[in-house]
């Protein structure tokens, strides 16, 4: 059994390299380029997570009943390089569409299929087990299609926002 602590306890080295980078493409390039799916880092990462919401410590508080629910797992802290940690589970084979909102400061993601065709639409596409990395003031509807996946994302500042309105809907 593993713990929230352990969960940040790897990610600390993680965060203390990337702490100076801003997320965009050239970012989501390196990380998968470093720390793919075959890394392990990613493989730990992603252990870690998916035992989290398998024990009920990550990823469980409902937004749309069992099929998307999150939850923050540490707020932002001089330990962490000032980024937060948050889990998100999404679980659809259709197309599914969750909360629309905005990375002010950008998001580095791991996306973690459980189910083998499982992907996130991320900003440059959609993503099966690898990195997305929307850049500062990017917006959009996390998406999933597939099957059932763990989205494990780090916050500059902790800073996400849900009061934005999607376009077209003004």
């Amino acid at each position: 059994m593993n713990s929230p602590q352990d969960l940040i306890d790897c990610s600390i080295p993680f965060l203390e390299e990337v702490k100076n980078r801003t997320a965009g493409a050239d970012l989501e390039t390196w990380l998968n380029t470093q720390y793919g799916p075959e890394t392990s880092l990613y493989q730990g990462l992603a252990q870690l997570i998916t035992q989290g919401v398998e024990d009920g410590w990550a990823a469980n508080i409902e937004v749309d009943g069992p099929r998307y629910r999150r939850s923050r797992i540490a707020p932002p802290s001089e330990q962490l390089h000032y980024f937060s940690i948050t889990a998100v589970y999404m679980n659809s084979v259709p197309r599914y569409r969750g909360q629309y909102h905005q990375h002010p400061y950008g998001e580095l993601n791991l996306v973690v299929p459980l189910t083998r065709d499982a992907q996130l639409a991320g900003p440059r596409g959609w993503c099966g087990a690898g990195w997305t990395a929307p850049e500062p003031g990017s917006h959009h509807y996390p998406e999933v299609r597939g099957g059932a996946l763990i989205a494990l994302f780090y916050l500059p500042a902790g800073r996400i926002s849900y009061d934005i309105t999607p376009p077209g809907d003004n």
